[in-house]
């Protein structure tokens, strides 16, 4: 099994954007094409169809020594028993969620400045998302927060960073050359016609 420390390219499947009859299949590609930690985040299903969904996922993230990650829900995280869970700024406080799914699920929250990244590392996150760079169908409410700050980010904070928000490959070197070391990529990934092959392409665009 990965470690968070050692992930670079981190995958979201979104289920604004995946079926949930496609979820099984979308999870397979994503992890065949070689994404090093991949997320289960479904705002509008309901708790139980997250659980359904998680456990199908579960066996297949396994089976490539990939960590899943359910978004929001701990209760789902620690009945499943996820390697992580990833809390938002308006959700549940790092310690809240480590009470909930125990020392051996790791916790991640999202950031969205550098104050908010360092009060995570201060909390306790085990890592941190840093976004939205660009604007993003995924989070249409959030101001981009630009590229300006990924340098100066890692230089404050010593957990992984994950840059997130409409990064995709024509905009990958752009955040690279910005200091990125690790991104997430969701609908670029979700939305291709061949995912395991556009995750191969851009991970190996990032060693």
């Amino acid at each position: 099994m990965k470690h968070i420390q050692d992930a670079r390219l981190y995958g979201i499947v979104d289920l604004g954007y995946v079926t949930a009859e496609n979820v099984a299949r979308m999870t397979e590609q994503l992890c065949l094409g070689g994404v090093d930690v991949l997320q289960l985040r479904a705002k509008k299903l309901a708790p139980w169809e997250i659980e359904r969904l998680a456990r199908l996922m579960l066996p297949i993230t396994r089976s490539h020594g990939v960590p899943l990650v359910i978004n929001d829900h701990l209760d789902i995280a620690a009945a499943i028993g996820s390697e992580g869970v990833h809390v938002g700024q308006d959700d549940h406080a790092v310690a809240r969620a480590r009470a909930v799914v125990g020392p051996a699920c790791f916790v991640g929250k999202s950031t969205h400045s550098l104050a908010q990244a360092v009060a995570a590392q201060e909390e306790g996150a085990d890592y941190i998302g840093f976004g939205p760079l660009y604007a993003t169908g995924t989070k249409p409410d959030y101001v981009p927060i630009g590229l300006q700050d990924i340098a100066e980010v890692h230089r404050r904070v010593s957990v992984p960073v994950f840059c997130i928000g409409g990064v995709n490959a024509a905009r990958l070197d752009d955040v690279i050359a910005a200091g990125a070391r690790r991104v997430v990529v969701v609908s670029a990934f979700l939305l291709a016609a061949d995912v395991a092959k556009d995750v191969r392409d851009l991970k190996t665009r990032m060693r």
